[in-house]
């Protein structure tokens, strides 16, 4: 399975990635093991999420979500409740 998450950060920015494996991926940012983005904006938290075919899938999807401006990413959250229970 590979996912596409979107994280709000300390800041209240978004960061956006693709992992196969969510609640790894989200210590490994909140450890500053992550991304360069998100080691200066910790603690972060998993805000949305969803489950791709493949990472091709994954990778075009992530690029459409960083494309968004910050109204549209909200909107898209809030539609989908429910989806940030991999937050520790």
């Amino acid at each position: 399975m590979i996912f596409v998450y979107i994280l709000q950060c300390s800041d209240g920015s978004y960061y956006t990635g693709y992992t196969t494996d969510i609640k790894r991926r989200l210590q490994e940012h909140n450890e500053g093991l992550g991304s360069k983005y998100t080691r200066g904006r910790r603690p972060v938290k998993c805000v949305y999420h969803e489950e791709m075919a493949s990472k091709s899938d994954a990778l075009k999807r992530e690029l459409n979500i960083k494309k968004l401006n910050r109204s549209q990413k909200e909107r898209l959250i809030q539609a989908n409740p429910g989806k940030h229970d991999y937050n520790t």
